[in-house]
């Protein structure tokens, strides 16, 4: 079979299920009596084993194999969740991962997985393991079942081929959570064995969970009752298998509740096998067919290109509109203003994601270097349903692997010194995500050492980076700025987690190729932020149109708070910059005029009142002085080109309804 058409779908549901593993190993350690979260991670492993299989990559499906057969004695209760047991399932994800990445990257995706079967095998074989049913012996007396015409038939000639008739009857625990999914995998586990065909309760009854805790199969086999029974019970949740040998009754001519609902093995199997994807989707064995298609992004980004255009021509007629006084054509644009805005959330939500995609590989990492370490560490994260564009997603993972292995092994102490210093044993590190204006800010956080400025200096003059001199006159935030150069290291060894000089000059370099920035807070002893802003990468943007000296400007609506008259006698003065008060907060206030260093074209008229936007970024405010507010208008934001990169408090100009172009600020570079 060809599986190149299917390569795509692979690693993206792979990804989906690794992920899904992750976090619920993570909750299994903390709550390592949670067999729901055991039965989770037990269903992700099969449907991975089931996809590699399909897909002929043998040593994932063989892994994941043994994972199985691990959390099935787990969620049996034959196996304890210990830390041994938890670092080797561990080491089994990240060896998935490993695999996988190197078949997106185009390799076989083979990888000797040899030594962690073994582990796993070593865990199955330390524990009890559950006993064979009494029924299961060949010299059970027969029991006998009523078959139509063309199932008897069938058993007729199997058995002259040398195949044995068996009633197998199945009993499932009493909390079993998804009846559907079991029956699925016995009848998986059968197919492979033989050829069922009958089940009682009927197929279809099975499949909407209509039965107790009991069913029955009939089955042609020539495998030995014993086996039949052993690979029955690997499936989980199966309380006890009765296998003996069927004689068979010809009762084609009556009529009944079994004999209504019989249908062929095919058709069995057929059934059967539809209860995969309904009970994986609903938990409840119920229909719930597949909404979800794949589009490429580059389809996206032209429809995106397409309703850009939109956009403006949307403008242009709701400015007509408003000229011609027409109110057929007014109601006509209103609704055509109202879709299109559906049409442009829709439109950009395609390719937005939560951040949250990156953020889950993190707590593993943490608990990885934290046992490396010798170090306790508590990961808080916050904000992980923050939106960014897919394409900034794929390639900020790198950048804050290294800035959080740098918080773990540099900032934050060991519990020891920790404890000599007052502190908690255990090290607080943040990872916060949060939006502000058109930009997605990342921060890392951690209560350490935080930065030693002198130690920084020392070794940046040292290196050649800047002067003595230099370095007297930097600000706390200049000099912090100079780990991020290439090759500076402060760690006085090198280790396989830092001291090489690698790493966060590197995050420097790809944030800045993402159009984004970096910037860094300490305070000695008391800890660390690294902030990074992202843009967002969204072009159609709600914006407050104002004006300062007959020009337009848009501020996005995201960073706007309010939008204040503020008496003239109620502007005060601190620290030689003028303030405001807003709701008990003094804040500074930025006139736009001064910054943009606009000229003056014409004498501002006599007023008692001052036009303030108060603006914010994370937890900080200020208000910016302008001439006038226009009003909300969604705009299409558009680069500056190559020729103004780096303009001071501008992201990117737009075209307005009256074909005038204005230009959009950057809240954040005005936020002091």
């Amino acid at each position: 079979m060809d599986t190149t058409d299917y390569l795509d779908m692979f690693l993206d549901e792979s990804d989906e299920h690794l992920q899904s593993i992750n976090n619920h190993l993570l909750e299994l350690e903390k709550n390592p009596e949670d067999l729901e979260v055991v039965q989770e991670i037990f269903r992700s492993a099969h449907t991975l084993k089931g996809m590699a299989g399909s897909m002929e990559f043998k040593d994932i499906q063989s892994l994941t194999h043994k994972m199985e057969n691990v959390f099935d004695q787990i969620r049996n209760q034959s196996l304890a969740v210990t830390e041994d047991v938890m670092d080797v399932i561990f080491e089994a994800v990240e060896a998935l991962e490993e695999m996988v990445q190197a078949i997106s990257d185009g390799e076989n995706g083979k990888k000797d997985v040899s030594e962690l079967i073994s582990q796993m095998e070593k865990l199955e074989q330390g524990e009890g393991q559950t006993a064979p049913s009494q029924n299961a012996d060949e010299s059970q007396p027969s029991s006998t079942a009523n078959l139509d015409d063309y199932q008897t038939t069938v058993v007729k000639q199997a058995e002259e081929q040398g195949y044995q008739t068996y009633s197998i009857t199945v009993k499932l625990v009493d909390d079993c959570l998804l009846k559907a999914a079991r029956v699925y995998m016995v009848f998986e586990v059968l197919e492979d064995a033989g050829e069922v065909i009958k089940s009682d309760p009927p197929v279809e009854n099975l499949e909407a969970e209509e039965f107790d805790e009991s069913f029955s199969i009939v089955l042609l086999s020539q495998a030995e009752p014993s086996d039949i029974e052993a690979q029955i019970l690997t499936v989980s949740e199966i309380e006890r298998v009765d296998v003996s040998s069927l004689a068979v009754r010809d009762t084609a001519n009556q009529q009944g509740p079994a004999g209504e609902s019989e249908s062929s093995s095919e058709d069995h199997s057929k059934e059967a096998k539809s209860n995969e994807s309904k009970s994986k989707d609903t938990g409840t064995g119920k229909q719930a067919s597949s909404k979800t298609i794949r589009v490429s992004s580059e389809r996206i980004d032209h429809l995106m290109n397409l309703f850009e255009e939109l956009v403006l021509d949307r403008g242009r007629l709701e400015d007509i509109a408003a000229k011609k006084h027409d109110q057929e054509l007014t109601d006509t644009v209103e609704r055509i203003t109202r879709v299109s805005q559906d049409m442009q959330d829709l439109i950009l939500s395609m390719r937005m994601v939560p951040v949250e995609q990156v953020f889950n590989r993190f707590p593993r990492m943490v608990r990885g270097l934290a046992k490396d370490l010798d170090k306790k560490i508590n990961l808080e994260i916050i904000g992980a349903e923050t939106e960014l564009d897919r394409t900034v997603i794929d390639e900020i993972g790198d950048p804050l692997v290294h800035l959080i292995r740098n918080s773990v092994d540099h900032g934050i102490e060991s519990p020891s010194e920790r404890k000599e210093l007052g502190k908690p044993e255990t090290g607080e590190l943040t990872l916060q995500a949060y939006h502000s204006g058109n930009h997605v800010f990342i921060e890392i956080e951690d209560d350490g050492s935080g930065i030693n400025r002198e130690k920084v200096a020392r070794k940046a003059i040292e290196n050649g980076v800047i002067s003595s001199a230099q370095a007297a006159n930097f600000k706390d935030e200049d000099i912090y700025q100079l780990i991020l150069a290439s090759g500076f290291s402060t760690s006085e060894e090198v280790s396989d987690i830092s001291g090489r000089g690698v790493g966060l000059d590197a995050v420097k370099m790809k944030i800045a190729s993402l159009g984004g920035h970096i910037s860094i807070e300490s305070e000695e002893g008391k800890g660390s932020k690294f902030s990074i802003q992202l843009p967002l990468t969204l072009s159609i943007l709600s914006s407050l149109l104002i004006n300062v000296q007959q020009v337009t400007y848009g501020i996005p609506l995201s960073s706007v708070i309010e939008t204040v008259l503020l008496e003239e006698k109620d502007i005060m003065s601190a620290h030689k910059q003028n303030v405001m008060d807003f709701r008990g907060k003094i804040i500074p206030l930025v006139s736009l005029m001064d910054v943009l260093d606009i000229p003056e074209r014409e004498e501002k008229a006599e007023t008692r009142y001052q036009s303030v936007v108060v603006v914010k970024k994370g937890d900080k405010l200020t208000g910016l002085m302008v001439d006038s507010f226009i009003g909300k208008q969604e705009v299409v934001l558009k680069s500056l080109g190559n020729y103004l990169k780096d303009i001071f408090a501008i992201s990117g100009a737009t075209i307005l309804g009256d074909g005038q172009v204005s230009l959009i600020l950057d809240p954040n570079a005005l936020v002091t």
